[in-house]
């Protein structure tokens, strides 16, 4: 029997080495938002701290940052590579960029960055314990009756036999510190539930992409210095 497997979705996976003095002086800066948090109503429960929401969301524009985002960008353009996307005909923009600080069992719901085209996730602190990103399925190609992979009476009937990569609503990507993430913006994601993090810190941004020349080019976004503002 012959399976052909189509669409999948990339997420690229790679290390990013740092001497351990940059990653105290971040860790340290970012202890120091948290404790600096200008909008703590906003967290609530067992929600992860998140930067963006909090009053930090230009992380990249602070120094003590600099040397991972030269790094990050190296990256980026490794997974425009895997995509064969020519990463010389667009630009790319960080439109935001924070830090997410998870204790105990906080986590982060699933979501997605509608607003951006590529976003990343880089561990800066995090032990073999700690929370997990998950992927969640939105399309259920496989899913040959409605709701077959996602109701819970099916499962514990035992009708899905076991769970691959062809049936399962959800995926979760073992990483450790010092791994990047890259994925599609617009792939629902969130972090494990009933982990108990140690303070697991992670670096995220939104990257939208724009044409560098518009010309007889009709999906990508156009040159920013080619907008009017209204």
């Amino acid at each position: 029997m012959q399976i052909i497997n189509l669409f999948p979705l990339s997420i690229v996976k790679e290390k990013i080495s740092l001497d351990q003095n940059i990653k105290n002086q971040m860790i340290e800066e970012i202890r120091i938002m948290v404790k600096n948090s200008k909008n703590e109503k906003y967290k609530r429960g067992i929600s992860s701290w998140t930067g963006d929401t909090q009053g930090f969301e230009y992380i990249c524009r602070n120094e003590k940052f600099k040397k991972l985002f030269i790094e990050i960008k190296k990256k980026i353009l490794n997974y425009l590579n895997h995509l064969k996307i020519d990463e010389k005909a667009i630009e790319l923009y960080i439109t935001r960029s924070w830090a997410t600080v998870s204790n105990g069992k906080e986590n982060i719901l699933k979501h997605k960055h509608q607003q951006s085209h590529i976003s990343f996730a880089y561990y800066l602190k995090k032990n073999n314990n700690d929370s997990n990103l998950i992927f969640f399925a939105e399309n259920f190609q496989n899913e040959i009756v409605p709701g077959l992979f996602t109701n819970p009476t099916v499962r514990r009937r035992g009708i899905i036999k076991e769970n691959n990569l062809f049936n399962t609503p959800t995926i979760d990507i073992k990483t450790e510190e010092d791994d990047i993430l890259i994925f599609p913006s617009k792939a629902d994601h969130g972090t494990q539930p009933n982990k108990i993090n140690n303070e697991r810190i992670s670096i995220s941004a939104d990257i939208v992409c724009v044409a560098k020349n518009s010309e007889l080019l009709e999906s990508i976004m156009p040159p920013l210095q080619n907008w009017d503002q209204m």
